[in-house]
């Protein structure tokens, strides 16, 4: 079986589905009826919108392309389109399954229908472009682009800009994990004899100065750099390639702001210091644009490091946690869970990578 980045990616996907599907998990309760009335309810139901069927189709389209993708790569050509359509709709069901005993989610027959057609579609589009070509030029580009062993640095990179679609307390500021811990760990720990042998802070976490949120901006925005740093070999293309990094970032935060707080204010968030720390960031990556891939990766996670302790010994502002009841109450309840768990796990996933790939030995590819 071929190396492929195909498997993770759609493994690492069908786990962001379950948590889409099932978010916020609390109030599990049976409501006394048939799991399954609703594949027995009458099209369409009472209540859906364009955003729902939107939604559902595309949500499910690259599951079907990166396990058409994935099997195609590992050579399972026969029967990859069908089989992929299969797994997507049994994944389906059981969603919507589980949504019966679940208040704040409805079951429909219409979402399995449009998540099927949505896996049915991925799947085409992959053996489509397997069929002209594009996936062996695909392979040709990575060959040219990446080192041998690039497939987690390329998974990482790819959940990068999902991450950013959650809203940040400081942009680019992934990872601030901090506040949400200590609550949790109090809720779970209440009225019990543990809640005393948790390290609680004696002093409130004092907000970021405007040089720290300089920082961490520009820290936040190198770390996707010197990530493809680790398994890109050419300096022309990882110039290329941080500009890239750098506008997707740019974007990618402008359309978060936009889907929060409305279009007007899609670029708020660029204040002087955040105007600052994009261009420091960008002339760090320049800077650093020859230095050895292991170096590469021994500066990721010296930077990793110190921005993750920079914003987690700040709070989030009042504003901030406004915008997160929006999100938890608005249309985007299906994506306020695993947008923000992305924006949680993706620096520590990282750092993980990273250390893993500093302890060995570096190969010879």
């Amino acid at each position: 079986m071929s190396k492929t980045s195909a498997w993770p990616l759609a493994l690492i996907y069908t786990a962001l589905i379950v948590f889409a599907s099932l978010f916020p998990f609390d109030g599990w309760r049976a409501q006394g009826i048939d799991p399954l009335v609703f594949l027995l309810a009458p099209l369409p139901p009472p209540y859906w919108t364009g955003f729902d069927i939107a939604t559902n189709v595309v949500g499910y389209a690259p599951l079907g392309f990166l396990l058409v993708l994935a099997m195609l790569r590992s050579g399972w050509g026969r029967g990859a389109v069908l089989l992929a359509t299969l797994v997507g709709m049994l994944l389906s069901l059981v969603m919507e399954f589980l949504q019966i005993y679940l208040p704040r989610r409805v079951p429909s027959n219409l979402d399995l229908l449009l998540n099927a057609a949505g896996t049915l579609a991925g799947a085409l589009s992959a053996a489509l472009l397997e069929r002209l070509g594009a996936i062996d030029r695909w392979s040709d580009f990575k060959g040219r682009w990446f080192v041998q062993d690039a497939s987690g640095a390329i998974v990482l990179l790819a959940l990068w800009p999902l991450a950013l679609l959650f809203p940040a307390a400081v942009p680019f500021g992934l990872g601030q994990v901090l506040e949400r811990l200590e609550a949790a760990l109090i809720e779970v720990l209440a009225d019990t004899p543990f809640l005393d042998w948790l390290p609680l802070r004696e002093a409130a976490l004092d907000p970021l100065s405007p040089s720290g949120e300089l920082l961490c901006v520009t820290l936040g925005l190198l770390a996707p750099c010197l990530l493809g740093y680790c398994v890109i070999r050419h300096v022309g293309r990882r110039a290329l390639f941080a500009l890239g990094v750098v506008a997707v970032g740019v974007t990618l935060t402008a359309l978060s702001a936009a889907l929060s707080w409305g279009p007007v204010h899609a670029w708020e968030w660029m204040g002087l210091p955040t105007r600052v720390g994009v261009w420091g960031a960008l002339a760090l990556a320049l800077l650093l644009l020859a230095l050895p891939r292991r170096a590469c990766a021994a500066v990721l996670l010296v930077a990793l490091v110190w921005h993750l302790a920079l914003l987690n010994q700040a709070p989030t502002s009042a504003y901030f946690a406004q915008t997160l009841q929006i999100w938890e109450q608005g249309r985007f309840i299906r994506f306020y869970g695993l947008g923000q768990w992305l924006g949680w796990l993706w620096p520590y996933a990282t750092l993980i990578y990273v250390v893993f790939r500093v302890s060995r030995k570096e190969g010879s590819s």
